[in-house]
């Protein structure tokens, strides 16, 4: 078979180089190439490829790498530029770690360059051990973090990919996990366009992101893996997506195994590949070529997948001279780099959220000069590190970082008190004895990536990676009221990728931090907020119920009093919450013009000023509501635009934020968009509105 070589010529386009390449095999060597791990073809000068790898929060599960704050946690910076530097640190040691596998010649798990992050699904309930890996419940906040992601890790090169990013999981995805394999996720067409796909289509229309994952589960009696209608009606035909689809592992298995919509997995592998899943994590597509002798697909088709994926290559460079493609030079001085764990440093302190403080914050090295800390999780490393982790070279747990930032002159005494898990009771005596002279007492509780995560990864949470209860696990709490009982100050430093039953907690500790799985610089971030060497700026992603009693059923997907959105119940924290030791102050909130007709946008300005005594970063947070309209099921109000502004104390900067038309509508039952003639209500300040102790500006907007 005469080899047709143009597919090297580097004046072609990539898809064009693609086609060409593909003409030259044969049906069986296409089907290999729809593996995840696929083989090399040697006559073609194709080396052996594996598809699979991660970086959620760092290149994953490959060595050495810096650890930066889970997804969640950069959720709560609520800082866009911010996740884009840290994705372009991400995307700098993955092509390092490329580079230097190359070299080797080592083509197995976790040495490529298409990554299967970032997680976008929309953390709906609490209980879900995954939902550490989004950023958070609110579509708008999702979509802006995701963007910046996919962005900073596939680079602003005009001709290659520095890495490839793939939005997960496609679509209407979070949990629960131990029946993720068998699920139906029903929903209406409001809470699928409003909620579940606006962030998938900002990564694909704005983000330009190269891959899709699909989801195990289905969606209104479809399975995400072989959907037409997300797939391709809404994927490729409505929002012009140009990259490649890949199932998640065991995805179109599931299909015949478990969803018992194909009859036999030659079936099941042609169903997904027609409707427009192009690569296959597992084996199931070997089938294929069953498939094709059956007549259930044909070879065209094939073809068209097996494109998508070498374009995705030829865009990374893989058929073309080193020296064309930017990067190639990366080696192990990008990985855990000192400018990386600085960058890991200040997410991780920008991502930690102050609950509460009676006033003992920061503390004071003339009023406080011994300190006790204890909990399961204050020497924990792991907890620093959530799922899906690195491995940093340095990690400062929350004791090592008390001792660094309180310096020579603080005296830290430690106990442990309690397990993570399981372990006997607390012993009172032993913490009275311990802490008797300390003037304060840090207690660092909270969940670890055993007890919330993947199914079979988070080996003791209660449900197959899920959370039944959403309290602090094992005798933690009864050792924090044990803590409590010894009549110091006590500051909880709260760990976790997911809200946590902090009524106890917030009633009687003097402070209460949350710092989320911070990663490696978690500890050293933590004490600096401590010690106020800088101030809190940290704001809530998710909503932290009172209670899991007053959340809906775990599998009901409707919107219905789920999220700040929709919520009927008091929350113990709102969504966008958290405290600073600044104050700041808003006035002077004007619009380009107070009515507009429907399809036009508006231009929005507001003074923000530090009217404390420290200097401090804000949040500024704005949020619409629009009128109430008989017979539509609409968010109270939703996050619409927000950024940061840093501030010396007694400084203002005027803010401008600029709303869209598509932010001001709303939805039918059947998911069409509306744009209602009416009086719009924005809102701009620290939190949403309604939040007990936040001032907002508000204004009206008419649209005609």
């Amino acid at each position: 078979m005469k080899i047709d070589k143009r597919y090297l010529d580097t004046s072609l386009s990539f898809s064009e180089r693609a086609a060409i390449l593909v003409s030259n095999m044969t049906l069986r060597e296409k089907i290999a190439q729809m593996l995840h791990s696929a083989p090399p073809i040697p006559r073609l000068g194709i080396g052996a490829y594996t598809w699979w790898n991660e970086c959620l929060h760092g290149v994953g599960r490959s060595g050495l790498a810096t650890v930066f704050p889970q997804s969640i946690g950069r959720a709560a910076t609520f800082d866009e530029k911010l996740e884009k530097r840290l994705a372009t640190a991400i995307s700098d040691e993955a092509r390092a770690k490329y580079n230097l596998y190359r070299a080797k010649g080592y083509s197995g798990m976790y040495s490529g360059l298409t990554f299967w992050s970032p997680n976008i699904n929309i953390f709906r309930d609490p209980r879900w051990g995954r939902g550490q890996e989004t950023f958070g419940e609110d579509p708008y906040l999702t979509a802006r973090m995701g963007v910046a992601f996919v962005k900073g890790l596939q680079g602003d090169d005009k001709r290659y990919l520095k890495a490839a990013a793939c939005a997960k999981h496609y679509a209407v995805h979070s949990g629960p996990e131990g029946e993720r394999h068998t699920f139906d996720s029903v929903v209406n067409g409001r809470d699928l366009r409003e909620t579940y796909l606006p962030a998938f289509e900002a990564l694909v229309r704005e983000g330009g992101v190269e891959a899709i994952m699909t989801a195990y589960n289905r969606v209104n009696g479809e399975p995400c893996s072989a959907s037409e209608l997300l797939l391709d009606k809404i994927l490729r035909q409505e929002w012009g997506f140009k990259g490649h689809v890949v199932s998640d592992c065991g995805a179109v298995e599931d299909i015949h195994e478990h969803h018992k919509l194909a009859e036999t997995t030659a079936e099941a592998a042609a169903m997904a590949v027609k409707a427009g899943c192009d690569l296959c994590c597992g084996e199931i597509y070997k089938n294929l070529l069953a498939a094709v002798k059956q007549g259930l697909i044909d070879e065209a088709t094939i073809t068209t997948s097996v494109e998508r994926l070498f374009t995705t290559r030829m865009k990374l460079g893989m058929f073309d001279p080193e020296g064309d493609v930017p990067w190639s030079g990366l080696g192990a001085a990008a990985i855990g780099s000192a400018a990386h764990r600085a960058l890991a440093l200040e997410c991780a302190e920008k991502s930690v959220v102050l609950l509460k403080n009676n006033g003992i914050l920061p503390l004071s090295h003339e009023r406080v000069k011994s300190i006790g800390v204890c909990g399961p999780l204050a020497q924990d490393v792991s907890v620093l590190m959530g799922n899906y982790n690195g491995f940093p070279a340095e990690a400062t747990t929350y004791l090592s970082g008390i001792v660094k930032v309180g310096g020579e002159g603080m005296h830290v005494l430690f106990m442990k008190g309690c397990e993570t898990i399981g372990g006997g009771p607390v012993t009172e005596g032993g913490l009275a004895w311990c802490f008797g002279a300390c003037d304060v007492i840090i207690a660092c509780v909270g969940n670890t990536a055993e007890l919330e995560g993947e199914e079979g990864d988070a080996y003791n949470a209660d449900a197959g990676g899920d959370r039944r209860r959403i309290g602090l696990p094992g005798n933690q709490q009864e050792l924090l009221e044990a803590v409590c009982r010894q009549g110091k100050p006590v500051i909880a430093v709260v760990s976790g990728g997911s809200a946590i039953d902090l009524s106890w907690a917030h009633e009687n500790c003097a402070a209460v931090l949350m710092a989320w799985y911070p990663g490696e610089a978690g500890g050293e971030a933590v004490a600096r907020i401590l010690f106020g060497e800088t101030s809190p700026s940290g704001r809530l992603p998710v909503t932290f119920p009172r209670s899991v009693d007053d959340l809906p059923h775990f599998h009901d997907y409707s919107m219905k009093n789920r999220t700040y959105r929709y919520a009927e119940k008091e929350p113990l924290y709102h969504f966008g919450y958290g405290l600073s030791y600044t104050k700041f102050a808003y006035s002077n909130l004007k619009l380009s013009s107070k009515t507009v007709w429907a399809g036009d946008g508006v231009e929005l300005t507001v003074d923000v000023k530090n009217s404390g005594k420290v200097a401090g970063e804000e949040v500024v947070q704005l949020y619409v509501s629009a009128p109430r309209i008989a017979g539509l099921v609409q968010p109270r109000h939703q996050l619409a635009a927000f950024t940061r502004v840093k501030l010396r104390s007694g400084a203002s900067k005027t803010v401008k934020f600029k709303l869209d038309p598509w932010q001001l509508a709303s939805y039918t039952e059947e998911g069409l968009q509306v744009i209602e003639p009416g009086v719009y209500r924005v809102a701009v300040g620290g939190g949403e509105p309604d939040t007990p102790g936040i001032v907002v500006r508000e204004a009206e907007l008419t649209v005609r």
